[in-house]
């Protein structure tokens, strides 16, 4: 069983945040700015070490990251594409190269063969690249699985993916066959507030037991599924973020689950999206 402790918060405040990953024990966080998009803190310390600048880019839509190829990827929805960028031994990005995903997308995650998982969520399809932007294969997803905003795919072939948004009759979260012709497993329905339902976009992560931690953002909670997609309890509620989560990452060495959190910034009347993160320990062994 698996629960989150208490949180503490991540001294991230400022713009909001459209990314959290870590890579080679550092935290990199990513927000919407002309230059310094990249913020990297110390996975203990929590301290700030430097900033990174993506060239040429000033909207972002996810990141994740690479142990094997030692890189971050960042989705760039402007020009529907992705930004890889290469990580030396002492921090300093090495290399920046961009691909093309001809498709509107939403979502980025990393499989076992350390491919590029993109989520398209216009077309309903699942994008496979390589690390250098070679296109594997294209996977539609079934007619009812609308608007899917992430996807993971789990060491045996299946893809965990979330779908769902505003307007949408279904918001849940669903088992598809490595095919994507079938659902295998699913969570949720129609849009609502109350346990086992979503309301708009999620986004997740999976543990080393296949067990799925899942965003909720308009309900403002994260909440832990089974392998099998059956809900175990809320991890993260309300009372415990300043705004609605986005996006999140899992430490498995170290068990802490960074949720971001963002809200509206009206001090001074002005409208802006701030945005941290809260940093929760997330322990497997703890009985229920």
């Amino acid at each position: 069983m698996s629960v989150c402790t208490a949180g503490q918060v991540l001294d991230t405040a400022g713009p909001a945040v459209c990314g959290v990953t870590l890579l080679s024990g550092e935290i990199y966080l990513l927000r919407p700015k002309p230059c310094d998009q990249i913020e990297v803190y110390h996975v203990i310390s929590h301290c700030l070490l430097r900033r990174l600048t993506v060239p040429d880019v000033h909207v972002f839509v996810d990141m994740t990251s690479c142990e094997h190829h030692r890189c971050l990827y960042i989705g760039d929805p402007n020009v529907e594409c992705v930004h890889r960028l290469e990580v030396g031994q002492q921090g300093a990005v090495t290399a920046v190269t961009q691909w093309a995903v001809k498709d509107s997308f939403v979502g980025l995650s990393v499989n076992a063969a350390h491919n590029v998982i993109v989520t398209c969520n216009t077309v309903r399809k699942i994008k496979e690249f390589s690390s250098r932007g070679g296109l594997l294969r294209v996977l539609e997803l079934p007619d009812n699985v609308t608007q899917p905003s992430y996807a993971v795919q789990l060491s045996c072939g299946h893809f965990i993916v979330c779908n769902g948004d505003p307007g949408d009759y279904t918001h849940r979260v669903c088992k598809i066959s490595e095919d994507c012709r079938r659902i295998v497993q699913s969570h949720g329905g129609r849009p609502g507030a109350y346990t086992g339902l979503y309301h708009g976009r999620v986004h997740l992560v999976v543990d080393d037991d296949e067990c799925v931690i899942v965003v909720d953002a308009i309900n403002w909670r994260v909440t832990l599924l089974s392998s099998t997609l059956n809900f175990v309890r809320e991890v993260v509620s309300r009372d415990q973020l300043k705004g609605w989560p986005g996006s999140l990452y899992l430490d498995k060495k170290l068990r802490y689950l960074y949720v971001v959190d963002n809200w509206k910034d009206t001090r001074g009347g002005c409208n802006s999206t701030a945005g941290r993160v809260v940093v929760f320990k997330f322990d497997r062994n703890e009985s229920q």
